[in-house]
């Protein structure tokens, strides 16, 4: 039930974000599920090995890195998710940025650890 949650939370946010950012574009709050689905699937599957293959990278630039491997992962949703569409790696890199702001917020107050 807490995962059923935590991915409503997260397309709802995603909903949001579209309707305030320029360059990010989303058809219906089904899609808004669906791309939650998507980010969390890419997160836990794709995220590990990018991360691993570019430790030296991230190491160097003090974890900064990792911003970037999140904008990569929502280009990533681009091309997977039709109804869901990214301007540029810029509104990419904002996207995630506020995504993963309203996440920690939001899970933050409702008392969930993880």
């Amino acid at each position: 039930m807490n995962l059923i949650i935590r991915l409503l939370v997260s397309a709802i946010l995603v909903t949001l974000l579209a309707n305030f950012l320029d360059g990010i574009a989303v058809d219906t709050f089904m899609t808004s599920i669906v791309v939650a689905i998507v980010l969390a699937l890419l997160n836990f599957f794709v995220k590990p090995i990018l991360v691993l293959l570019t430790l030296p990278v991230t190491i160097l630039t003090f974890g900064l890195f990792l911003l970037i491997i999140n904008a990569i992962i929502i280009m990533l949703c681009n091309t997977l998710v039709d109804g869901f569409s990214v301007a540029n790696f810029g509104s990419a890199l904002l996207f995630s940025l506020l995504l993963s702001i309203g996440q920690i917020l939001v899970f933050s107050f409702s008392g969930d650890r993880k």
